[in-house]
């Protein structure tokens, strides 16, 4: 374990690259959306095509199919349960936001893993954790409260709703994962998450999917790419920096989203989110950071 905060500046660079695949993933989903492309088939396609870069890295690190053995298949099958809701409503949600407004909700994950903690794993409600949910819950109602009352057309309440409802259900999912992380390597984790959602997205296939070619599809195999290889620089990057390290660089993360929603989608940025956004993160960062000092003592 003295591996993990060796490599600081690899972390960092590796948390840089995720942000940046990830949005990359975010532009292609949501344009995918308006070419009409239905929900499922968009979950279809960026789960099966995750399987590639993530198989490859564990076939390069020699771990496959050796660490797909399970003794919590049960346990996969919750956590991936909730993931796939997690990215069906994220993806709900990315049809109907700006692409930063809805990378800004899934930062209520980490706040929202901290409560769970407290509500199912017995883990203690300290102060850092009540900051971090008032600063949160002030985020939020700075993005949505602008929003209400008025009579629109966009969907935007709805997206916010369902990103809401993503990021609870993330949390969820990660909270199983620090259930079954004591006997199951991260690899078949992130296996079964991929293989749960491929399965699922797949069984909306009678609800009707579309055909896809050319621009299309290239947008919705390369959401699985940029998925797969984010989630591969992210766990990199924990195993290199601490999340204390890390956690500044959530900010320059939700750059690459902005960018997104000016240059490519032509979306201005709302008062609502540049008042919530320094409040989300900050309040996400310091559920990380809680997280990580009291999981300290465990490995000394």
């Amino acid at each position: 374990m003295n591996d993990v905060a060796d490599r600081p500046l690899a972390g960092i660079l590796l948390r840089l690259l995720s942000g940046i695949l990830f949005t990359g993933m975010m532009v292609c989903v949501k344009a995918a959306s308006t070419a009409s492309v239905p929900l499922g088939q968009t979950v279809f396609f960026r789960s099966a095509f995750a399987l590639l870069p993530i198989v490859a890295f564990m076939a390069w690190r020699r771990e496959f199919p050796r660490a797909l053995a399970t003794r919590r298949p049960l346990g996969h099958l919750l956590r991936s349960g909730l993931g796939a809701a997690a990215m069906f409503a994220s993806f709900a949600a990315l049809a109907r936001l700006p692409v930063a407004e809805a990378t800004l909700l899934a930062q209520l994950a980490p706040v929202s893993m901290a409560l769970g903690g407290v509500l199912l794993l017995g883990e203690r409600f300290t102060r850092h954790r009540a900051a971090a949910l008032v600063m949160v819950l002030g985020g939020v109602a700075a993005l949505v409260v602008p929003d209400l009352g008025q009579a629109r057309a966009d969907g935007r309440l709805l997206g916010y709703m369902l990103g809401i409802l993503a990021a609870l259900l993330t949390a969820g999912g990660l909270v199983t994962v620090r259930r079954i992380s004591r006997t199951e390597t991260p690899a078949s984790i992130a296996f079964y998450f991929v293989l749960v959602t491929t399965l699922a997205g797949l069984a909306t296939l009678p609800l009707g999917w579309v055909a896809v070619s050319g621009l299309t599809l290239g947008l919705l195999i390369l959401s699985g790419l940029f998925g797969g290889a984010a989630h591969i620089c992210m766990t990199l990057a924990l195993r290199f920096a601490e999340v204390s390290r890390l956690a500044p660089f959530e900010y320059v993360a939700l750059i690459w989203p902005v960018l997104a929603d000016l240059l490519i989608f032509g979306l201005p940025l709302s008062s609502g989110f540049l008042v919530a956004l320094p409040l989300v993160l900050g309040g996400a960062g310091l559920a990380a950071l809680e997280g990580r000092r009291l999981r300290r003592p465990l490995r000394q």
